[in-house]
Order: C-alpha cells, then sequence, then structure tokens
C-alpha cells in the first residue's frame, strides 16, 4: 500500500491552505487580524476579548465568508488602522459593508463597520458579535443596558440555558488583577448567549435579540451602522508569563475509566463490514446503533449492526428515534420496536430513546413542538425493553439537554452529545472549543444528579443539524461550520482533539463516551467504498485517530489518574493505572512544537505519532504498542504520545 498524502493533509486532512492572521500591534494592545475580523484582544499579554466580528448569516444561520477587497492597513508608533470593503452574496442576494478598524497605545480598539443591502436580503443576523472567553465565568461584570441603567452581575459559572445578559450596551470586566476592559455596542440592541452550550469557548454577545422575528428580511438599499469599542483600564497590572515547558503532575485514583463506545449509521454498514478486521483492533465496548426510521431504517439496518458490533467484539446498544407524536401511538411504536429488537435476540443491554421532534432546536423564547411526553416515553421503552438500561436527553447537543431537561429518576442515564464546528470552522476554533468540555460536565451533572451519563457519539463534524435543514456536505474537503464531512478526522488534528475531547469528559465524570464512528465522515479507518476522499490505493487504511481509540478502549474500567497540565489549551493529556505503573496519553492542541515535562519521574519509556509516522502509522494497527526510552518529551505539531511511567 502507497500513502498520497501531503503534510497538510497528513496534519488536517485537507490540502485547504489557512491563511495565517496578520498580528497588528499599539503599545501594549494587540489584536490578530483574520478574514477581516479580530480574534485575541490582548493588552499586556492578558486576553480581553476572544474575537470581535461582524458578521452577516442567511436564513439557515449558516454563516458567509466575506470578499474582501481595498484591503488598507497603516501602523505607527502610535497605534495601527485597518479599512476594507467586504460582499456578502450567494446567488439570490447581497448584502456590502466597509469597515474601519483602529487601535492606539493607550488600549483603545473601535471597530465600525457601515453596510447596505444591495438586493433584498434575508437574514438571521447581520451585525457585530463579539466574544468573551470562558475564563470570564464567574466573575463579576459591571452591566450597561440600552435604556442607560447600570447594574452589578457576573457571567454564569453553570452553562446558561437561554441569555443570561439582555438588552446591552456595554459590559465590563476585570481581565487580571488590576486590569478592566469596557466593551461598549452601538448601533443595535445586544445581548449575549452562553456559546459553552456549543462547547465554544466563551460567552457570545450578538446583535439583534432573538425574541424578535428572525429570518428578517433588509430590503434593498436599507443602510446600517454599527461599532464596537473596546477601552482599558490598567492600574499596574502585570505581563502575562511567557510560555516555556509544560509541566504534568499526576495525583491520585480519579475513579474508573469511563467505557469507549463507537458509532454506527447503516449508511456505512457495508463499508464497515469490509473493514471489520481492522476495525476490530480497536476494540469499543460497546457500538451505537443507530435506528431512525424516517432515514428507511428497520430490521435489516439493525440486524447488520448487530452483526457488526458481534464482529468487534463490542455490546450492541441501540439509539432509537421515535417518530410518532401522540402519546398512544409513541408507546406502540416503542413496543413494536421491543418486539423488533426480541425477533434479533434481545442483544440490546442499553437502549437510548428520543421523539424525533427534540432533534431539532427550539430557541429560547420559542414554544417546543408538540412531542410525546418524555416520563411516558421512558416507561414504554422500560416495559418494551426489560432488562436494559434505558437512557433518555438529547440525541442533538448539550444545547437542547440543557433547555429541555429529562426526568432523570426514570433513566438509568442521562444522554447529549456535541459538535465541534456549529459555529465556526477554523482549526483554533475546534481546539479552543475543547476548554468549555469541564463547564459542560460541571452544568451535565447539575441536570442528571445521580445518574450516570452517556455522552456521544462525537467528532469534530455534525451528524446532524438541529438548526438547519442539513449539515454541509462538504464535498470540496475544506474547513467550515457545520461540515458533516470534516476533514480533520482523518488527520493528526483530529487525533489529537479526541485525546482532549476523552480527557476532559473522563475527568468530568462520564460514565462511557461515544467517538466518532467505524468508517466514512467519522470513521477511523479509510474504505475503498466511502465517499470521503481517499489516501489510500488499497484499504484498509488506519486514520491517526485509529490509534487513539485502540488505546483509550483498553484502558476502560481500570482505574483513572488526577492529570494536572500547567497549560491545558496547549497540551491535553490523560492518565490511567496500568499493569506495571501508570499509562499517560499526550496530545498537542496546536500547529507549534511543545517540549513537556513530566514531574517526578526520570524514566520513560514511550512512542510518538507526529506527521512523519503517518505512514507508518496507517499500516501498523500496534504502531504505539512498540516503546523505547525517551530522554525527553517533544511534542511535534498535533502529535500524540503515548508514555508508560513508573509509580
Amino acid at each position: 500500500m502507497s500513502i498520497n498524502a501531503s503534510l497538510a493533509v497528513r496534519l488536517y486532512g485537507t490540502e485547504e491552505q489557512a491563511e495565517p492572521p496578520r498580528i497588528l500591534r499599539a503599545g501594549s494592545l494587540t489584536v490578530e487580524l483574520e478574514a477581516g475580523n479580530l480574534r485575541y484582544v490582548r493588552f499586556r499579554g492578558h486576553e480581553l476579548l476572544r474575537a470581535v466580528s461582524f458578521i452577516v448569516r442567511d436564513r439557515n444561520w449558516g454563516t458567509y465568508n466575506p470578499r474582501i477587497s481595498n484591503l488598507f492597513t497603516e501602523e505607527t508608533e502610535a497605534g495601527f488602522r485597518v479599512t476594507y470593503d467586504a460582499v456578502t452574496a450567494d446567488d439570490h442576494q447581497e448584502f456590502r459593508y466597509s469597515a474601519e478598524i483602529s487601535g492606539t497605545s493607550d488600549g483603545q480598539l473601535t471597530f465600525r463597520a457601515r453596510g447596505r443591502a444591495a438586493t433584498d436580503f434575508e437574514t438571521n443576523r447581520t451585525g457585530f458579535v463579539v466574544l468573551h472567553p470562558a475564563s470570564t465565568a464567574g466573575r463579576p461584570a459591571r452591566i450597561e443596558h440600552v435604556d442607560g441603567r447600570v447594574v452589578e452581575g457576573a457571567f454564569p459559572e453553570l452553562i446558561d440555558p437561554v441569555q443570561p445578559m439582555m438588552d446591552l450596551r456595554g459590559l465590563t470586566h476585570e481581565a487580571a488583577p488590576g486590569l478592566s476592559v469596557t466593551c461598549r455596542m452601538e448601533g443595535d440592541t445586544f445581548e449575549m448567549e452562553d456559546q459553552r452550550n456549543w462547547t465554544d469557548a466563551s460567552f457570545k454577545t450578538y446583535v439583534r435579540p432573538l425574541a424578535l422575528p428572525w429570518p428578517y428580511r433588509l430590503a434593498a438599499d436599507t443602510e446600517l451602522e454599527q461599532s464596537v469599542t473596546v477601552t482599558v483600564e490598567d492600574r499596574g497590572s502585570a505581563t502575562a508569563p511567557a510560555g516555556g515547558t509544560i509541566t504534568v503532575r499526576l495525583g491520585d485514583d480519579a475513579g474508573p475509566v469511563p467505557r469507549l463506545g463507537l458509532g454506527l449509521d447503516p449508511a456505512d454498514a457495508e463499508d464497515a463490514r469490509a473493514a471489520r478486521g481492522s476495525l476490530a483492533e480497536i476494540g469499543p465496548s460497546y457500538l451505537i446503533c443507530r435506528h431512525d426510521p424516517r432515514q428507511g431504517h428497520g430490521p435489516d439496518t439493525l440486524r447488520a449492526a448487530i452483526e457488526i458490533a458481534r464482529d468487534l467484539g463490542a455490546q450492541p446498544w441501540l439509539e432509537a428515534v421515535v417518530l410518532s407524536i401522540e402519546q398512544s401511538a409513541a408507546e406502540a411504536e416503542v413496543a413494536e420496536l421491543g418486539q423488533m429488537a426480541v425477533s434479533l435476540g434481545s442483544p440490546f443491554q442499553v437502549v437510548l430513546i428520543s421523539p424525533a421532534p427534540d432533534l431539532k432546536c427550539t430557541l429560547p423564547g420559542s414554544i417546543w413542538p408538540s412531542a410525546p411526553p418524555l416520563d411516558a416515553l421512558y416507561r414504554a421503552a422500560r416495559e418494551a425493553f426489560p432488562g436494559a438500561e434505558i437512557g433518555g436527553g438529547m440525541f442533538s447537543y448539550f444545547t437542547e439537554l440543557n433547555r429541555k431537561r429529562p426526568p432523570t429518576e426514570l433513566l438509568d442515564y442521562v444522554v447529549f452529545t456535541t459538535c465541534a464546528v456549529v459555529h465556526a470552522g477554523d482549526d483554533r476554533s475546534v481546539m479552543e472549543g475543547l476548554g468549555s468540555l469541564p463547564f459542560i460536565a460541571k452544568s451535565a451533572r447539575a441536570i442528571a444528579g445521580e445518574t450516570p451519563i452517556i455522552v456521544g457519539p462525537s467528532a469534530i463534524g455534525m451528524r446532524d443539524n438541529p438548526y438547519g435543514e442539513a449539515p454541509m456536505a462538504n464535498p470540496r474537503n475544506i474547513r467550515q461550520a457545520m461540515n458533516f464531512n470534516d476533514p480533520r478526522q482523518r488527520g493528526l488534528l483530529g487525533a489529537a482533539w479526541n485525546i482532549g475531547y476523552f480527557s476532559h469528559l473522563a475527568r468530568g465524570g462520564a460514565a462511557a463516551i461515544t467517538l466518532g464512528g467505524l468508517v466514512g465522515a467519522f470513521g477511523a479507518v479509510h474504505a475503498r467504498r466511502s465517499w470521503t476522499q481517499p489516501f489510500f490505493d488499497a484499504q484498509p487504511g488506519l486514520y491517526p485517530v485509529f490509534h487513539i481509540l485502540r488505546g483509550l478502549a483498553r484502558l476502560g474500567g481500570r482505574a483513572m489518574i488526577a492529570t494536572e497540565i500547567s497549560a491545558p489549551s496547549l497540551v491535553q493529556g490523560f492518565a490511567a493505572q496500568s499493569d506495571s505503573g501508570w499509562e499517560l496519553w499526550l496530545a498537542n492542541l496546536t500547529a507549534e512544537r511543545q517540549r513537556v515535562m513530566i514531574e517526578g519521574n526520570g524514566s520513560i519509556q514511550g512512542a510518538s505519532l507526529a506527521a512523519e509516522d503517518f505512514e507508518a502509522a496507517a499500516l501498523d494497527p500496534g504502531f504505539l504498542d512498540r516503546m523505547a526510552r525517551m530522554d525527553s518529551v517533544e511534542l511535534e505539531p498535533f502529535a500524540i504520545a503515548r508514555l508508560a511511567l513508573q509509580r
């Protein structure tokens, strides 16, 4: 077998080139200019805001990529200034705007936009969006409302299901001891949502309240003008420390390692069967067998899924969508599904169930669509599947679980899933989102109480779209929000993301974590008949994530070891007891080399998987089994390390 994969494909799964951001400086103020918008507003190295962006969205919440022209950038000792023109359009409508960005050495940043609808323009949101980093959670904030009132409040600690702040004109918070920042937003009424719901590590303040009708129409020639102004008050803050060697400290036992499972869409069954020899090497604890009658699923698709689970040595778990709306009809549908399972040998030890309407989003203030009562649905499942454990919650995202909380006393498990590209599709946003997971774990525990939690199937890509008709099919194999086929699943970035995802949720107390799928868009193994872009001229070839899944699956049920990492946004990891000591998995979450020191452990045996190892790892299921002495731990971009440590 030969592999035709460039460095870009090995890292990101795509040949698409990501334009690097430009750093603008004005004294102690720095910002990154990226595609006409601003990221990482910092003062003396401290992050003030995660982003300030002027965005234009269509009626399905899709975000247009602006076509920028007449870009002018000027930097002097006193500050910087950027101007440009932009067009956002599709085959049916067009909106144009001009932007001006300025920053001064005293820490003031201004972003203005003036726009005009060139045609009638239907949109769900057109205007500024400001992101405060998730590190502000629980911190005090001074809130200025549009009517001039100023009140003292705070960013929420637990994830807010709706809008924690409304009718906003300005927000002031302390970014670091002695350093406060005020963000003032003008030109419309703004409100805030807690983006941690969608695994974005931020609080988003956006234009136009959701209580107003959407989508809404900007008539041709309609003009708008908005601005965001950021000012700082520095009362002697210290400069943020520079980066260096990252330290990892291992502690005491921290409970059992969660069981690891994989998902199976019936559409992938044929390819999965063809690759079952390689897939069996992963050794998942269970396989989520999806059953959705809207997709034509029935006894034959369930039978195929059960057979594949048995081929992999995994327990088949049922994930069932119930179509009926009226209670008695829903109960009858569940009873019929139970009889179907009996005819297949009653193989399901765990049954997860959800009404179909709950797979779509209901925004705050909107009326939930008709659906069978959850308590009746769960009781019906208990009767139809005697002896099985019953799970409920949401097959969509944590957001929907947070907004419609199930009667947990009737459940053996509370379930939800996530997607890393709901709002943005760039690499840094995908990795930043991992920082939201500790908050999701804590908030999910507050919802579930003592009921165990199952997460997934989750991946970078979006398997279902609660907010529109469907995910983006992505035939061009690019980075974009709402991707079904996300290229990074097949690169080292995807493998590193999976380590971070599992690590955070394992520490957060999940009982079981389901990651991606077997083949196809969410797969660990390339199959010839798969429609995803191939790396290989023969099948089956192993993607880097294969090795992560194989390693983590083998640790299920062992004692987890508390792991403290000095720079958790740069490196993530997870440790468990092994037969001879500790086993530590580390992932570099960045495109830069990272040096890691394991405190109190001089003798390290290990193996790593970096871009240069892509071909060898694609051919060898046991690539990370062959360890050697390591004098130091150096992680190349998005590299993975498996380490054996002495206790």
